[in-house]
């Protein structure tokens, strides 16, 4: 079927309805025949705009990242690790404002312009401190894990505090003296100083890897 005339939309105007729709109804939600609704449009002339589900997450993606402060991870003034805990940090901010962001992220590949640029700005500054592009390729993509996976497990925690199934800090488990450690110390792990003394150990053992940065 051949693509109607586009209406008096932006693309800008599709994907705000389809992060209103991923908010109210979480990931699953977000169709294609649901966000052309939302908009007033029929589902064939969706792909007017979009041309495939893919495509529409895709721009999600790329709207979601490209507010992430990246200006102060390219501070060359600032000390290498307080660049890469400000990108960590912003990025695990951005992450947790929109319910569901953390599945959206995850659901193709990192490889729009605003997720190559902050890619770019992690090897930068892994290479600037002496590591050869392909180590600091790996490095790069070794915090990004870090900041992803910590952001599931926000996810995870924020759900089932705002559901009610779970009261922060209370064990699941019914024999907690059967895991003394982990009822000793808890949720220890979690919050912004857990998410930063990873991400420090995780740079240390980035650092062993480089003698210019001991």
């Amino acid at each position: 079927m051949k693509p109607g005339p586009r209406r008096s939309l932006s693309q800008a105007d599709i994907v705000a309805a389809a992060f209103g729709i991923l908010e109210a109804q979480g990931f699953g939600a977000v169709s294609v025949r649901r966000v052309a609704a939302a908009v007033g449009l029929t589902p064939a002339a969706m792909y007017t705009y979009f041309p495939s589900k893919a495509a529409l997450l895709r721009a999600m993606v790329e709207q979601l990242l490209s507010t992430t402060d990246l200006a102060a991870a390219s501070d060359d003034d600032r000390p290498w690790r307080d660049r890469v805990h400000a990108l960590a940090a912003a990025l695990r901010s951005r992450l947790a404002e929109h319910a569901g962001a953390i599945v959206l992220v995850t659901s193709g590949p990192l490889d729009g312009a605003h997720a190559l640029a902050l890619n770019e700005v992690l090897i930068a500054g892994f290479v600037r401190e002496g590591m050869p592009d392909a180590e600091g390729a790996h490095a790069a993509h070794a915090v990004r894990s870090y900041v992803l996976g910590a952001a599931l497990l926000d996810a995870g925690t924020a759900a089932a505090a705002g559901d009610g199934s779970h009261e922060p800090g209370v064990p699941l488990w019914s024999d907690a003296a059967g895991f003394p450690r982990s009822a000793a110390t808890g949720d220890v792990s979690s919050g912004d100083a857990g998410f930063r003394f990873g991400l420090d150990r995780l740079l240390d053992g980035l650092e062993r890897r480089v003698p210019v940065l001991e």
